[in-house]
């Protein structure tokens, strides 16, 4: 049986759309105040969870902070440098990579056994959890960026405190957090360079 929800992606799109994903994306450091609602959080999901995965795992959780109380269990956790960023966003998302996908492969992926891929190799569970998950954080960013919304990802924390903190189970790992809002531009210092294609590409 043939598809008929999938349409052939032969097309670029518009280059206004490749500017706000891209060539003139920023990374802000200093955020507008107005709030981003449940709606808009919703809807960048949507969009995020579209992307491939291996075996469909889809591992990545992901918390929205926002109320005061919630940055503030944060605060501590951050690196100096991050503090007032992450406490000025709206929303401060920690993404984090779910062990504990495979019980949601028979849903997911049902193709022959695709638990029988990853049983009793915890290794191989945490690669997956972990590769995949991260893939996910980047379709966050471009589908917050296509929804008009601003992203400051952050490595710069403390993983053990804040998987303590917000992830007691141990079974979800955080491997980054995600400011989202609107950027205050006036406050973004020159783009960074970027590696030219011959820099860091080869054509075999």
């Amino acid at each position: 049986m043939i598809a008929t929800d999938v349409v052939p992606a032969h097309r670029s799109i518009c280059d206004e759309a490749l500017d706000q994903l891209f060539r003139k994306a920023r990374t802000p450091n200093a955020w507008r105040p107005e709030p981003i609602s449940d709606a808009v959080l919703r809807e960048v999901w949507e969009l995020a969870r579209m992307g491939p995965t291996a075996t469909n795992s889809t591992p990545a959780r992901i918390l929205f902070l926002r109320s005061p109380e919630a940055k503030e269990r944060l605060k501590p956790l951050l690196r100096p440098g991050n503090v007032e960023q992450t406490m000025a966003a709206p929303v401060t998302a920690v993404i984090g990579g779910d062990l504990d996908f495979v019980a949601t492969l028979p849903r997911q992926f049902p193709h022959g056994d695709p638990v029988a891929r990853y049983l009793g190799d915890e290794a191989k569970i945490e690669r997956t959890a972990r590769l995949n998950a991260t893939l996910q954080a980047a379709y966050f960013i471009l589908a917050a960026r296509s929804l008009g919304l601003d992203c400051g990802p952050i490595t710069g924390y403390d993983f053990a405190g804040v998987d303590r903190a917000f992830f007691p189970s141990g079974r979800i790992r955080s491997l980054l957090l995600c400011n989202i809002g609107h950027g205050d531009a006036a406050k973004l210092a020159p783009r960074l360079p970027r590696p030219t294609f011959d820099e860091v590409c080869s054509l075999l």
